[in-house]
This record gives C-alpha cells, structure tokens and sequence, in this order.
C-alpha cells in the first residue's frame, strides 16, 4: 500500500485539458490491484467484480470484496486537484460524518484516506444505496434544507485554504477565455456567442454587486439531485468533489425546479428547514441567476478542457457542432432577461 500522507508533495493543480488520454492506463486489473494495495493489510481482498459507476470527472467503481460488503473506489482526475486540496475535502466531509450529518467520508486506511497506486490518486469509500429525492414534495425539501443547514453550520467554521472560490472570475473570465483561446466554437458564430457571453457577465456582476459582501463558506458545492441519495430514513450526501468556497445559496438553487413560481415554492421549503439550523441572508437571492449564468458558461469551457479525454467525445456527441453553441447562444440570452427580472422574493 501507498498512502499519501499529509507531507507528500501535492500533484499539479487543476489542469487545462492537456493532451495525453487522463485514465489510459486505468486498467481493470489495475483498478483491482490498487484497491488490494489498501484492503490485504487489513485482511480482505477484492473478488474480481468490478462494476464503473456513473462518473466523467473521475473514474468511480463498485468494487466486490471476499466475505465483505462492496467498496466504492475513486481514482482522481490527474493534475486537477492538489493532494492538500483533496485532502481537505476528505476533513470537511469526516467532520460531517462525526456530527452524524449524513454525508459519506473517504475510509481511513494506515492514517491515510488518499492513496496511489501505479501513478494514480484514489479513495475508497462505504458503498452507500438510495433513490432520487421526490423534489415535489414540501416535506423532502424541508428535510433537505434542514441537513444543508447543518452542512452550511459546520461550512462556516473555518475556510477552505487549499480550495477555490466560486465566483465570476473561476466560473465566468477564465472559462469564457479557455473556449475564446482554443477554437471551439465555429467562426460562423463567434461573435454571437461573444457578445452573449459578455452581455452575461455584465449581468452577473450587477447581481453580485447587489448582493453585496455576502458570506463565503465551505459548500458541498455540486448538490444537484443526483448528488442526494434518499432512503427511507432520509437523505444523504456524496461526491463532495466539487466542494470549494461560495454563498449559502449554490447548495439551494440546484434543488429549484424550472419556473418561478414553483421555485419560488420549493425554495420557501428548502429555507424553512435550512433556518433551524443557519441563517440565510435574503440577498443572495440576486445570486441565484447570476450562478445558473456562470455554471452555464464554465459547463461549455469544461466540456472543451476535457475532450481529450475519450470518455466525452462518447458520452456528449453534441457538443462543438454548430447547432451546440446556437443554442448556448439562446440560453445566454434568456439568462440575460432572468437576471434582469430579478430575485424570485422581494429583497
């Protein structure tokens, strides 16, 4: 076994696509052999069932275990997060766990949650069963408000330091530049798309200008509904991959549904339950279209800094064709008018 430990030197930053194929020596037989690196010392063993799970970032496995329950098994994208970066997840998320908030922690093994094997990074993880949430019912929504609420509690006790900020520079600049200076988008529709998303940042910035200096905390970051795992005693929450620091709101406005009036209802729900346990400052709700903006804008510039990576030019054949950025042509444009509407409540 290979432990990273913290004095190990950290692995690049996050990356900018790069050209050499990420996972191309990922192997089954590797995969199975590295989780063996971390289970024989313990005395169990793999047995032979490997199973991918749904994961493009990174590659996830349902591992089998000898007279064991299965193990999930993370190998980390190269060159995207720093080892102390991922390691402060793995913190964040175990000080979670230890106050019985329902999140999922990467197991300890020799003191060490993060491992290489073979020049991969991986984790392995409780394997953890569950349904979608019923978003349309008021109850699911305040039961999750209240965990989120209690996730956002132990978020602002202290700052990520080796994590990035969500904010118009990360998701906005920077993606918007990387598609701009590497010739995604055909000539034909360049200067559409441009202006569109130009016009779109000068929209989020007014909004984040009257929001004001709201509060940054520790978010889990990514937590749409495929992120929530529900059972019949409740939910709980995985892949904290994208944990980083932000407004309250990010973890609130992935759960809306479409339209504003039934997310105006559901997000009602969501603060009932999120209020017993932290407060929310009622103007980050001129955030909330300003962030379905930016992650609009960082969806196409991940896209493009991943499609060396064979993985997505299978999975999201639609993406670079001329029809593609028509259409985020349109969607910057409406997002455009959402942000001038402004928040769903009076602020």
């Amino acid at each position: 076994m290979n432990p990273i430990h913290p004095d190990s030197p950290s692995a690049p930053l996050p990356d900018d696509g790069g050209d050499a194929p990420p996972f191309a020596g990922l192997t089954p037989e590797r995969v199975l052999d590295a989780i063996d690196s971390v289970l024989m010392p313990t005395g169990a063993y793999t047995d032979g069932r490997l199973l991918p799970l749904n994961s493009y970032e990174n590659r996830v496995y349902q591992v089998g275990v000898e007279d064991g329950a299965p193990v999930v098994a993370k190998f980390y994208r190269p060159k995207r997060w720093s080892n102390a970066a991922i390691r402060e997840e793995h913190a964040f998320v175990a000080s979670l766990a230890a106050r019985e908030i329902p999140a999922v922690p990467a197991r300890v093994f020799e003191g060490a949650t993060l491992h290489e094997f073979d020049g991969f990074r991986f984790s392995i993880f409780e394997r953890r069963g569950g349904r979608a949430p019923d978003l349309d019912r008021s109850d699911t929504l305040e039961w999750l408000g209240r965990f989120i609420g209690r996730i956002h509690a132990v978020g602002a006790i202290e700052p990520y330091s080796e994590r990035p900020t969500l904010d118009i520079q990360t998701f906005g600049y920077e993606p918007r530049e990387f598609v701009l200076s590497h010739g995604f988008i055909p000539v034909d529709v360049r200067e559409a798309w441009e202006t569109a998303v130009s016009m779109a940042l000068e929209g989020v910035a007014q909004c984040f200008e009257r929001a004001g200096d709201v509060r940054h905390l520790r978010l889990h970051g990514d937590c749409h509904p495929s992120n929530v795992l529900w059972t019949d005693a409740g939910p709980h929450f995985v892949d904290f991959d994208d944990s980083r620091m932000g407004p309250a709101i990010q973890d609130l406005w992935l759960l809306l549904p479409a339209g504003r009036p039934d997310a105006s209802r559901a997000l009602t729900d969501l603060l009932a339950g999120y209020e017993d346990f932290c407060e929310f400052d009622p103007r980050e709700l001129h955030l909330i279209e300003a962030l379905r903006t930016l992650r609009l804008i960082h969806y196409s510039a991940w896209l493009a800094r991943r499609w060396n990576d064979p993985a997505f030019p299978a999975a999201f054949p639609w993406f670079n064709t001329q029809r593609y950025w028509e259409d985020r042509i349109l969607e910057l444009r409406e997002q455009i008018g959402a942000m001038q509407e402004g928040p769903l409540w009076p602020v």
